[in-house]
């Protein structure tokens, strides 16, 4: 889970992001290179604002071991309105 807390703390201290949730405890099965992968993974939830993606992926790829890590970007279609300005908030004092 080290490159995972690291990758967070980084996200969060150079505002990209407002909060990143770590959930440990994943397994993932897929294909890479025509074969079939098990791994145990960690997953970052990422809360930021749609104007941060393309510099939060950038800063994810630049600290990221893999060749090829998962990074999808899921839209918020709702949610507390007092919470989702506080994400709006804190992104938005982005270097």
């Amino acid at each position: 889970m080290g490159t995972a807390e690291a990758i967070a703390k980084r996200l969060v201290s150079e505002s990209f992001a407002a909060c990143v949730n770590i959930v440990p405890g994943l397994r993932s099965v897929y294909l890479w290179r025509d074969a079939l992968q098990t791994d145990d993974e960690v997953l970052l939830m990422i809360k930021t604002r749609d104007s941060r993606y393309p510099a939060l992926e950038a800063a994810i790829l630049d600290a990221h071991p893999y060749e090829l890590p998962e990074i999808v970007c899921v839209p918020i279609v709702a949610g507390l309105s007092g919470y989702l300005s506080w994400i709006q908030d804190t992104v938005s004092s982005a270097r």
